[in-house]
């Protein structure tokens, strides 16, 4: 007789394989084909609607981050298509935090998911930042695949390295250096044990940036991430 902890398992295999489907079919080069979500938004539906059901738990990391990873970017593509066309997501009311969305069998907004459920367990798991895309251009770019309990340590490590040698999300003008403004945002979760931003994305990019170097921040740019 099978367990409910192997039903539960397979539950969630096939979710993680849904959603790799769907981000292969509908991301490319890091940005989203709204448009065509739109016309056909059933596998999105399907999605979220798996997404209600399904529980983990934190004792299991990496299950756990793998599915509210991929769980919260779904939320946020969502969230467009209700109000698309739309320029921004800061153009729909409450987006990121009075929207409730019922995921993991919980009523939660995606602040919530975000900043409870996510860091709330993993708090000194910084490389969250980026790989939650939060639909603009200027969010690090969402990957055409889905997280995978198997795969989603490599999977974090990579697109955290990605955007931190990205000549575009870290900016060096002369004798200054511009980060994202996301590295202001939550400068805490950069800088614990006393690092600088600077020593926190030396540990990530081939090339290290002289600690001399003044910081400034450039500005956010909020348009929507489509493709």
């Amino acid at each position: 007789m099978f367990s409910s902890t192997f039903l539960a398992a397979q539950n969630n295999n096939s979710y993680f394989e849904k959603a790799d489907g769907f981000f292969k079919a509908y991301i490319e080069n890091g940005k989203v084909k709204y448009a065509e979500i739109k016309q056909n938004p059933k596998l999105l539906n399907d999605l979220l609607t798996e997404a209600k059901k399904i529980k983990v738990s934190p004792e299991n990391a990496e299950e756990f981050k793998a599915f509210w990873i991929n769980t919260y970017n779904l939320a946020v593509i969502d969230g467009i298509i209700k109000n698309y066309p739309v320029k921004s997501p800061l153009d729909i009311k409450g987006f990121f935090d009075v929207k409730k969305y019922s995921l993991g069998q919980q009523s939660v907004t995606l602040d919530e998911v975000e900043h409870k459920i996510l860091f709330g367990n993993f708090p000194e798991e910084s490389r969250f930042h980026f790989v939650l895309v939060c639909a603009a251009k200027s969010c690090p770019p969402l990957i055409s695949e889905a997280y995978k309990p198997d795969t989603v340590e490599d999977q974090m490590q990579i697109q955290t390295e990605k955007a931190l040698n990205n000549l575009e999300f870290i900016q060096l003008k002369n004798d200054k250096v511009l980060f994202s403004k996301i590295m202001k945002w939550f400068k805490d979760d950069f800088t614990k044990g006393g690092k600088s931003l600077i020593d926190y994305v030396n540990q990530y990019r081939k090339t290290p940036i002289p600690e001399t170097m003044e910081i400034g921040f450039y500005d956010y740019n909020w348009e929507l991430n489509e493709y």
